[in-house]
């Protein structure tokens, strides 16, 4: 039941308000004896039987964490979400953050949280498939094979084991093909074969079948070509089938 107050109780009572309270009653708001009143917080909301409370900030918080505004950011990496990008320990001629983040979602599982090391590099070792050999046989790990060819066109091949040279073809359906031409393509294993690699003294071969290899180079580390081969169903890595060698990079995983 309520309780009557007369005005003069009325007029007591704001006054006893006014000397306990005065930052809730202020003589300088516009609408005199009018009370400020604070504003509630966020509350929690309790959902179904998940036994989770989350704050009714939390669905916007978590699409932000899946999308992004296209002219102000970019997603974090390309392709398969958890996916880390591959850290290089040097300094790469030919790849840069974008080819990374395209690559980053085809590399294997076994790959990730370890850092790449450039076991070999025409920039610095000269052009040589022998050296090339010599410096993969300290190696028993997967490796990153990326070409620049004449045409500023970047490719390449990644193989599940480090190159040798070999009477038989070696690998595992994790090799595949991949190319920049411009937009980023992997290619990968189709099961119709396993000549993943084969290499010797004079060439260095991935993928094949048909007569004809996915990717072909010389002992000179120079000449190379690429055509459409049943390993990888790929289309030709650089705009020619026949191609000049740029530049040549080989990385390994080192942990």
């Amino acid at each position: 039941m309520g309780v009557a107050y007369s005005v003069g109780e009325v007029d007591h009572l704001y006054t006893f308000f006014v000397q306990w309270s005065p930052d809730m009653y202020t003589k300088s708001n516009k609408k005199k004896n009018q009370p400020h009143f604070l504003r509630e917080k966020p509350q929690n909301r309790y959902l179904g039987n998940t036994n989770k409370i989350i704050n009714v900030k939390d669905p916007k918080r978590r699409l932000s964490l899946c999308s992004f505004d296209s002219e102000t950011e970019e997603p974090e990496y390309h392709g398969i979400i958890g996916v880390v990008q591959p850290v290089l320990s040097d300094y790469s001629e030919l790849l840069d953050h974008r080819h990374l983040l395209s690559l980053a979602g085809h590399m294997p599982a076994r790959t990730q949280g370890y850092s790449w090391h450039l076991a070999y590099s025409t920039a610095v070792h000269g052009s040589s498939l022998k050296t090339l050999y010599r410096n993969m046989a300290k190696y028993d790990s997967p490796v990153l094979l990326v070409i620049k060819d004449m045409h500023k066109k970047v490719f390449g091949a990644f193989s599940s084991d480090p190159f040798r040279v070999s009477k038989y073809c070696y690998g595992t359906g994790e090799t595949f093909l991949f190319s920049f031409n411009p937009d980023f393509q992997a290619y990968k294993w189709t099961g119709e074969n396993s000549y993943f690699v084969s290499g010797n003294f004079e060439s260095l071969q991935i993928g094949g079948g048909g007569g004809e290899f996915g990717l072909w180079i010389d002992a000179d580390l120079y000449h190379g070509s690429s055509f459409s081969c049943p390993t990888f169903h790929n289309a030709p890595l650089s705009t020619q089938n026949d191609f000049l060698i740029q530049d040549l990079e080989v990385w390994t995983v080192q942990n």
